[in-house]
C-alpha cells in the first residue's frame, strides 16, 4: 500500500517568507546605514539602522562577507534595471541608434554611481570585509561580471547588432571595465564637482569606446 504524498508544510513556507522578507529589510537598512555613515560603515551602525543587534544580522547573513554578498546583488539588480532601462527605446518611439545605445548605457552606470557614490564605493572597495574574509583578487568582481554579461546581451544581441557569444562577451567585460576604471577616478577627482558632469564622461567614453582613439578631437 502506497502512502499518500506528504503535504507541503505551510507554516515552513512562511517562515521561509519570513526569512526573506527580513533579510531583504535588513539589506535595505544596511544602505540605509551606508549613505548615512559613508563606506567605511560599521556593523553596529548597521545593527542601529535595522534597530536591532549584531548578533540578529549575523544570524540572517552568517558573517560580515554574507552581507556584502547580500548587499551586492541588490547593487546589481539597481545597476542592470538601470541599463536595461536606459537601452530601451520609449514607448512608440524607433529603437536607438548603436552607438546611442553604448552610450545610453554608459550614463545609467555613471548617473548610478553618482546618485549613490558611497554605495558603490561599499561595493567596488568592501572597506567591511576583515583580510581574513576578502576573496582572492578583484573584491568586486561578482558585480563587475554580473553587469559585463548584461551589458554583452544589449551590446552584442541588441540594437547594436547580433555577434557571436565569445565576442560579445568580450564586448561586454571590457566596455564595464573601462567605464569602471573612469567612474572610479571620475569619483575620485570629485564627481560633477570636477567639472565634468555624467553626461560629458559618458560622450568622451562612448567616443573611446565606438570610434576608437584614432576618433577625430575638437580643434584637430
Amino acid at each position: 500500500m502506497t502512502s499518500a504524498p506528504a503535504q507541503p508544510d505551510g507554516r515552513s513556507a512562511r517562515w521561509d517568507e519570513h526569512r526573506l522578507a527580513r533579510r531583504r529589510e535588513l539589506v535595505e537598512a544596511t544602505v540605509r546605514a551606508i549613505r548615512e555613515h559613508g563606506a567605511r560603515v560599521g556593523m553596529d551602525e548597521i545593527a542601529a539602522a535595522a534597530g536591532t543587534s549584531k548578533t540578529v544580522v549575523y544570524r540572517h547573513f552568517t558573517d560580515r562577507a554574507g552581507l556584502y554578498e547580500a548587499v551586492a546583488d541588490r547593487v546589481d539588480g539597481t545597476i542592470i534595471r538601470g541599463i536595461t532601462r536606459a537601452a530601451g527605446a520609449p514607448d512608440g518611439e524607433a529603437a536607438l541608434p548603436p552607438r546611442e545605445v553604448v552610450r545610453a548605457v554608459i550614463a545609467a552606470y555613471l548617473h548610478l554611481v553618482e546618485d549613490d557614490p558611497e554605495v558603490y564605493r561599499f561595493i567596488v572597495n568592501a572597506p567591511i570585509l576583515p583580510p581574513g574574509e576578502r576573496p582572492d583578487g578583484d573584491v568586486a568582481a561578482g558585480m563587475t561580471g554580473r553587469v559585463a554579461e548584461h551589458v554583452a546581451d544589449i551590446v552584442g544581441g541588441g540594437p547594436a547588432g547580433v555577434v557571436d557569444p565569445a565576442t560579445a562577451h568580450l564586448w561586454g567585460v571590457a566596455l564595464v571595465g573601462m567605464v569602471r576604471a573612469a567612474a572610479d577616478a571620475w569619483l575620485g577627482d570629485g564627481a560633477a564637482l570636477s567639472g565634468r558632469s555624467a553626461d560629458d564622461l559618458a560622450a568622451a567614453l562612448t567616443t573611446l569606446a565606438w570610434d576608437g582613439l584614432g576618433a577625430p578631437r575638437p580643434g584637430a
